[in-house]
């Protein structure tokens, strides 16, 4: 029988599968169909910027105050509000409903690995297996289902694009100018990246304010609120509020959070890139826009799947194996994209890069993800909000940069990020390695137990 956790696990999962097949695809569209004045690359920079000043103080207190089920419902909606800006996009309603977008995005994703965190130990309690191997196994899971995502967003996005009769076919001259050749700053305007069709565009971005609404119905009716005392306990404890609304910033006291810093902002830089400059210096630049999506459906399979295998194989390689190719898989790809002049006869390469791209993400999110939940057991809503607020700074700066640096520099920087990864994080695995962090139970059930018996007003305690 299924147990009552991993119900919740795919509840999580097939939430979150629904909501980002909307924002996934917007976002891969965004530096290509919100192009002019660097419109869609702005708004997604906006977005990134709020994420990192929600992380500082919102997660632990809305996930304290409403537990992570309705925690997540609330994200959810922050991000369908980003779907309705982008049916008449412009900078006044791109640009809020980024921000409203970003407040809600890591309470969101903090909720959501608190929950998978808190599951995983409750299932090791139960069966008496590793608290580690359950949470890797469950965050495994929820990135198979949910990096799919990027499949069925963006097939949408090609199938209803695919549909424009303005397509036209790209010269030897405006050829030239893609992938690093040229400074890749300015793609020349001609039909291949101008915008569809006004109605093509709200089709699909109705399509995709529906199923962001669905998400939300799914979650809301069968996810289990399992801290829902512990929220409401919290709520008549009379915990000072700056107790909470500091505690993303006690958790950088810890000198291994500080470590993994440079890991946590490249899952920003590398993310951002594939969606932000792949999509647009080589794909929409020689195959037109028509293509990002199938393509990006390749990084999403590819994605997809190697999340749920490297969710289950970690048990057996462990983490620093992984890490070590999903290194070596973005380097490779970094020196390929550094010489390669994109060429629609060249059609199957176009894919092959976000297919190694693709496997390499999966590592970086199911790992890292874990990897927070495992070093800091006591602090999980704190440390999955520092988790949010570094990795949306790599975001930040790298569509910061987007506008004004050219594109080689841009795989540079990619690259340098990449190496001082590879020095900073075996740091805090061999110091895992060598001492382990104890896996509690459930924090939570420590506190109920800490509630229900107060040692504080224990007069008389006899060992047994």
């Amino acid at each position: 029988m299924v147990s009552r956790n991993f119900k919740n696990v795919l509840v999580v999962s097939l939430g979150f599968l629904s909501l980002f097949t909307a924002y996934g695809g917007l976002q891969s569209l965004q530096s290509s169909l919100n192009a002019e004045e660097g419109m869609g690359v702005t708004s997604l920079s906006v977005i990134y910027a709020s994420i990192i000043i929600s992380s500082m103080f919102l997660p632990p207190i809305m996930i304290k105050n409403l537990g992570c089920k309705w925690t997540i419902v609330a994200g959810m909606a922050c991000y369908v509000s980003y779907s309705f800006g982008n049916l008449y996009p412009g900078w006044y309603t791109l640009i809020p409903t980024s921000v409203i977008l970003g407040l809600g995005g890591s309470p969101l994703w903090s909720a959501k690995c608190t929950y998978l965190t808190v599951s995983g130990n409750k299932q090791a309690a139960v069966e008496g297996k590793k608290g580690s191997d359950v949470i890797n196994q469950y965050f495994g899971i929820f990135f198979f289902i949910f990096q799919s995502s990027a499949v069925w967003g963006n097939l949408m996005s090609s199938l209803i694009f695919g549909q424009d009769t303005n397509i036209a076919d790209i010269s030897e001259e405006q050829l030239r100018g893609c992938g690093a050749a040229d400074c890749g700053l300015i793609i020349p305007s001609n039909s291949t990246t101008s915008r569809p069709e006004q109605k093509l565009v709200w089709t699909l971005v109705g399509c995709y304010i529906g199923v962001g609404v669905l998400a939300m119905l799914i979650v809301a009716v069968f996810l289990d609120n399992i801290d829902q005392e512990q929220a409401s306990r919290f709520r008549g404890s009379g915990e000072p509020f700056c107790h909470t609304f500091l505690a993303t910033f006690r958790l950088l006291k810890d000198w291994r959070m500080l470590i993994l810093i440079p890991l946590t902002m490249y899952s920003g830089f590398e993310q951002s890139f594939l969606s932000g400059e792949y999509t647009k210096n080589y794909v929409t630049c020689a195959l037109g826009i028509h293509y990002v999506g199938y393509v990006m459906m390749c990084f999403g399979a590819s994605n997809s799947l190697c999340s749920f295998l490297f969710g289950r194989l970690a048990r057996y390689t462990g983490r620093a194996a992984l890490f070590l190719l999903a290194a070596v898989a973005n380097f490779a790809c970094i020196i390929g994209l550094l010489y390669w002049r994109p060429h629609p006869d060249q059609m199957v390469v176009f894919f092959v890069y976000p297919a190694l791209w693709g496997m390499a993400d999966a590592i970086w999110q199911t790992q890292t993800n874990a990897l927070y939940g495992i070093l800091f057991p006591a602090e999980k809503e704190a440390a999955f909000a520092n988790y949010r607020m570094w990795e949306s700074l790599g975001f930040v700066i790298a569509f910061a940069y987007s506008t004004f640096l050219c594109l080689e520099y841009k795989l540079y920087i990619l690259l340098a990020m990449l190496l001082l990864t590879a020095v900073t994080y075996p740091v805090v695995e061999y110091h895992e390695h060598k001492n382990p962090t104890k896996v509690e139970n459930d924090q939570h059930d420590k506190e109920a137990m800490a509630t229900a018996f107060p040692t504080n007003k224990v007069s008389c305690q006899t060992r047994l």
